[in-house]
């Protein structure tokens, strides 16, 4: 495989583990309302940038699918769409958030069972750290 092939091909694999990711960080920063451009800016300093075509076509799906309210609010003079978890967001938030704990804690083990690799080698977190 070239390299220009094989970069492609993570950059696609990357960007689908993202989204699942993304969704999960997007409900959990919702808990408290934001606007677009405080929550992208709530999830750029946790270290999760989202780009603004990203992030509000997601905004706008979640509420489609009922897991999220939103408001127009005029805030410094200008109107402001502001988005929260809806009661049935925070229900899909908090078993997301388990079944990714499940996964995430399997994946440790697979990773700290590797032949090829010793957990250090892997830098896997303690899962106080993470």
């Amino acid at each position: 495989m070239t390299a220009s092939l094989q970069n492609e091909l993570f950059e696609s694999l990357r960007m689908e583990l993202r989204r699942g990711c993304l969704i999960l960080a997007v409900l959990t920063q919702l808990q408290t309302e934001h606007y677009g451009y405080t929550l992208r800016k709530a999830l750029a300093d946790q270290g999760l940038a989202i780009e603004e075509s990203t992030l509000y076509p997601l905004l706008r799906r979640l509420e489609t699918q009922g897991l999220l309210t939103s408001v127009w609010r005029e805030e410094e003079k200008r109107n402001k769409r502001f988005y929260r978890l809806s009661a049935a967001g925070v229900e899909i938030q908090a078993q997301l958030l388990a079944e990714w704990n499940g996964i995430n804690d399997s994946l440790h083990r697979i990773l700290a069972g590797s032949k090829e690799q010793s957990p250090q080698d892997l830098q896997i977190p303690d899962r106080q750290e993470r």
